[in-house]
């Protein structure tokens, strides 16, 4: 079913194969087209702050199509991936293997954050510079790590599954997804027609998300636009060692970290970005991962992956494996830190990065949840102030451009790993596609094909 929606002439760009069906005009690129509008924005919003600002709508209203369709997008092609397995102990493998892959990745994330903070010092010297906090902190002063985690697994059963969908709760609608879908196996035959509706509304939506994604430059032009003209380039003068530690840590992580995995695991991190590039343009632009999810789970499934396995991983990874998130997190902490002037042991900081590795999950794919989670690490240390959040508010949007890229590379390539753990990556599959869009004789993977016969069948 994706891999149709995927082929699909109404978003002819997502795919990257609108080159080769019209020959080589490169106008046609969605990447150059994101990338010459996210430039516009910048400069906008540098001349003129006040014009800047009044693209807003455009950035927004681009962001509110997107989340339109995420939520049944997403909890629709859970329950088909699941129920097109018809194996329980399948969906156990895939998921279980997951879980394993994200806690590992994510405490490596947070470790190396810690040391780039510690090794750069961004926060030194930070109070006594005028620098002001530029937002209100007593509405957070009230979270702790205790009641934040808690809560957070209080809430991970929705008790009105509508409510989840309204409230577009990720987290909720893919475990409610999980299990719709492994009732269907167990009902059978008679729940066929369900599924042929789910399939029905599925594509329906795919082309909703195929038109939507035409007005990606629009999207990326408003964001940047806005955001500059509002915290202005100064902010990130002014800032500019913690936001570039934060920058530094990330290109370290993606390319050290994820490009061993991806090597250990027999395929190229830079061929793998190469075929994501247009979804990385676009979070780059519109500043959230959330934009890219439905297309790129059609994606990866047309690359190899399994359609269980991209249904499965990549929408768990939003809040299970946020390593962008994860590595503002770790540093913003040892920021605030350093801008106050307090030493933290080695043991404190090993506290801090435990209660991390609970209260980030989550943080990755909900806008904003970033600073909750900031807030409720540094209320549970009692040493870290909650008000060190109003330094890094001037900068915080231009954070989450690195986080969201970050983000949503790991959760990439945490699929494609995955896939091939679980049997679930066609490598054959993978070669040919990847041939097919940028050229014969160029290859994907170099490991022998591993998965069973239904791997790559949706």
């Amino acid at each position: 079913m994706v891999d149709a929606i995927v082929a699909s002439d109404i978003a002819p760009d997502v795919d990257g194969r609108s080159e080769s069906r019209k020959g080589p005009r490169w106008y046609r690129s969605l990447t150059l087209q994101v990338a010459l509008a996210a430039v516009a924005g910048i400069l906008l919003g540098w001349w003129s702050p006040q014009g800047g600002e009044a693209m807003q709508p455009l950035g927004d209203t681009f962001i509110r199509l997107i989340k339109m369709v995420v939520t049944p997008i997403a909890f629709l092609t859970i329950v088909s991936g699941v129920a097109t397995v018809g194996d329980l102990k399948r969906v156990g493998r895939i998921g279980g293997g997951a879980l394993l892959y994200f806690e590992v990745v994510t405490t490596v994330a947070l470790a190396l954050a810690m040391v780039c903070a510690n090794i750069f010092r961004p926060g030194d010297g930070m109070i006594g510079r005028g620098v002001q906090s530029a937002v209100d902190v007593k509405q957070f002063e009230s979270a702790d790590a205790g009641s934040f985690v808690g809560h957070f697994l209080s809430t991970l059963v929705p008790d009105n599954i509508v409510g989840a969908f309204a409230k577009g709760d990720l987290l909720q609608v893919v475990l409610f997804g999980i299990l719709f879908g492994c009732a269907a196996v167990l009902v059978g035959k008679r729940a066929q027609p369900l599924l042929d509706f789910v399939h029905a509304v599925s594509d329906i939506l795919f082309k909703i998300i195929g038109l939507v994604m035409r007005l990606a430059p629009l999207g990326a032009f408003g964001s940047l636009a806005f955001a500059v003209g509002k915290y202005g380039l100064a902010s990130v003068l002014v800032l500019g060692k913690a936001l570039a530690c934060v920058y530094l840590t990330s290109a370290v992580f993606v390319i050290v970290v994820l490009g061993l995995l991806c090597r250990l695991s027999g395929f190229s991190l830079l061929r793998l970005l190469r075929f994501v590039g247009d979804e990385i343009m676009i979070v780059v632009g519109t500043a959230t991962s959330e934009t890219v999810l439905p297309q790129l789970i059609a994606k990866l499934n047309r690359l190899g992956c399994s359609a269980p396995a991209a249904s499965l991983v990549l929408p768990t990874g939003y809040s299970f494996n946020a390593d962008g998130a994860s590595i503002y997190l770790a540093i913003a902490a040892l920021f605030i830190a350093q801008a106050y002037g307090i030493h933290l042991s080695f043991a404190q900081q090993a506290g801090v990065l435990f209660l991390l590795m609970l209260t980030s999950k989550g943080a990755g794919g909900v806008g904003g949840a970033g600073f909750i989670t900031l807030a409720a690490t540094l209320s549970a240390t009692h040493v870290l102030p909650v008000e060190g959040l109003g330094l890094l508010v001037g900068v915080d949007r231009f954070m989450t451009q690195s986080r969201s890229v970050t983000n949503i590379i790991g959760n990439s390539v945490a699929t494609v790993i995955v896939s091939r753990w679980s049997g679930e990556f066609d490598a054959a599959k993978a070669n040919a596609v990847y041939a097919e869009t940028f050229g014969a004789g160029v290859s994907f993977s170099s490991l022998p094909r591993r998965a069973k016969s239904s791997a790559g069948s949706p």
